[in-house]
């Protein structure tokens, strides 16, 4: 079983809890599902928030889903000039049998324009 990463992202349509709760955990279910995973598979997740969100913590969606022995931490984004608002990323550490080339990342809705190289 080998240590692999996975990428994704999904942008909010407005700064809540709620929605942030509802989006962060369809980007997490879709990781899973996409890549074959289980909870069991996850070794550690980064989550990062563009500076426009204020609402919750993503990790919070994790923990929302019964992701609860994983180790998790959130961090802000760069405030670059013209980049994505609302935007939030994950990189998530995984034991996979897969190759690096059969990983699929998941930029869910507009977050696709941001990685149109390795969106599934």
């Amino acid at each position: 079983m080998a240590v692999r990463a996975v990428r994704g992202a999904v942008q909010l349509e407005r700064d809540e809890a709620g929605h942030m709760d509802e989006q962060v955990g369809a980007l997490l279910t879709a990781v899973l599902e996409r890549n074959g995973l289980t909870p069991d598979d996850l070794i550690s997740i980064w989550f990062t928030a563009t500076p426009d969100l204020h609402s919750d913590f993503p990790a919070a969606a994790a923990r929302k889903l019964g992701i609860v022995d994983v180790p998790l931490i959130c961090a802000q984004e760069l405030d670059i000039e013209g980049a994505m608002p609302r935007v939030v990323r994950i990189l998530a550490h995984i034991e996979s049998d897969r190759s690096r080339a059969d990983i699929a990342h998941v930029y869910l809705g507009t977050a696709a324009a941001l990685r149109k190289d390795i969106a599934q």
